[in-house]
């Protein structure tokens, strides 16, 4: 028996104009051809998914479904992170988030904002409609620009941002409440939630909401310098996702966390195909088992050397050998010498 699901692999470093990534079909062919068991698909390429149409129509998300299911495999959850980077955008990052939407929205804050939240809820009844019971997304930030305190941030900004941010997710929460589906934050530096302290901050604001849950991707940890597995001793019972990508950190005497506007090749903290970083991943899967972690392992490709292609087929591997299979009895069984209540009170000495 195990509890962690996979080998799967998020699709959306590999979508392209190219067979095999032209089309979900032949891309779920490809996956499948590596070793993998599910895929993790995005809501924001309608040319293979479109998400508005799997939110109306059942039978279109069933068409979907066929066709995954087509090639041997399991639609593992949804994913909406750049619509849900656009809930919540400082007007600061007005121009580079725009590209994240559809060009009649762009330059019009207001009318985008109010686009990535029908995006979000249509996300919600497209789960429901696929059977599935996360959904893996970013929080957006209005504070982001404020994160290392200088100039001084003014007194009450932190908490009117909060307020502000959980006043734009309660609804959605709702409508994957009524759906049944947790959305899973993917905790992520660049958004409001990036650590442990601003998801707490962020549960208090929407009173505890049982849908609002975490994605797990241990490489944001490790280019925060934090402790990515007494985050799971924290948070196990609200990670409902869980993304398989390698980072490593190398500090130096010239560049640390802040990177000094370099590229990705040439920063301290980069993210790694799998193997190839600092993620110990025997000890996260140990960890996720041991709390029962049902989800899925799903590979997301992110890698500043290496071929995303060359990635994917090391990563399904990989993934399947650190899936632990769960043992069904003790170690020490052999030696039991049953239930005996007398001699337990003989031992005791009662």
């Amino acid at each position: 028996m195990t509890t962690i699901q996979g080998p799967a692999i998020f699709l959306a470093q590999f979508l392209g104009d190219q067979p095999p990534f032209d089309n979900l079909e032949s891309i779920c062919r490809w996956a499948k051809g590596l070793g993998y068991e599910g895929v993790q698909i995005p809501t924001w390429d309608s040319k293979y998914f479109d998400v508005q149409k799997a939110a109306e129509s059942k039978t279109y998300a069933d068409e979907i479904k066929g066709i995954v299911e087509g090639q041997g495999l399991k639609i593992t959850e949804l994913s909406s992170h750049l619509h849900g980077q656009l809930i919540a955008v400082n007007p600061a990052y007005d121009t580079l988030f725009d590209g994240f939407a559809p060009e009649q929205y762009r330059n019009n804050p207001k009318a985008r904002t109010e686009w990535a939240v029908q995006q979000l809820k249509n996300a919600a009844k497209a789960s429901q409609n696929l059977g599935l019971n996360a959904h893996g997304t970013f929080s957006g930030a209005l504070l982001w620009q404020t994160v290392y305190p200088w100039p001084q941030r003014p007194a009450g900004l932190v908490e009117a941002g909060f307020k502000e941010l959980a006043n734009r997710w309660t609804p959605i929460l709702n409508a994957f409440d009524e759906a049944g589906v947790d959305v899973c934050y993917e905790i992520h530096p660049g958004e409001d939630l990036h650590d442990g302290v601003t998801y707490e901050m962020f549960l208090e604001e929407v009173n505890n909401h049982p849908r609002a849950c975490l994605l797990y991707d241990p490489s944001h940890f490790v280019l925060q310098a934090m402790d990515y597995l007494s985050y799971i001793d924290h948070y196990h019972e609200r990670i409902r996702m869980f993304h398989v990508k390698d980072a490593e950190f190398n500090p130096t005497g010239k560049q640390g966390v802040y990177g000094g506007y370099q590229s990705w090749v040439n920063r301290a903290g980069r993210f790694r195909s799998l193997g190839d970083g600092q993620v110990d991943f025997g000890s996260v899967f140990s960890k996720l088992t041991a709390y029962d972690f049902k989800g899925w392992a799903v590979l997301e490709w992110e890698c500043a050397l290496k071929h995303p292609e060359d990635g994917a087929r090391e990563g399904a591997m990989f993934i399947q050998d650190h899936i632990i299979r769960v043992t069904e009895k003790a170690f020490d069984d052999f030696a039991a010498s049953g239930v005996d209540e007398e001699k337990n009170r003989t031992i005791l000495g009662l």
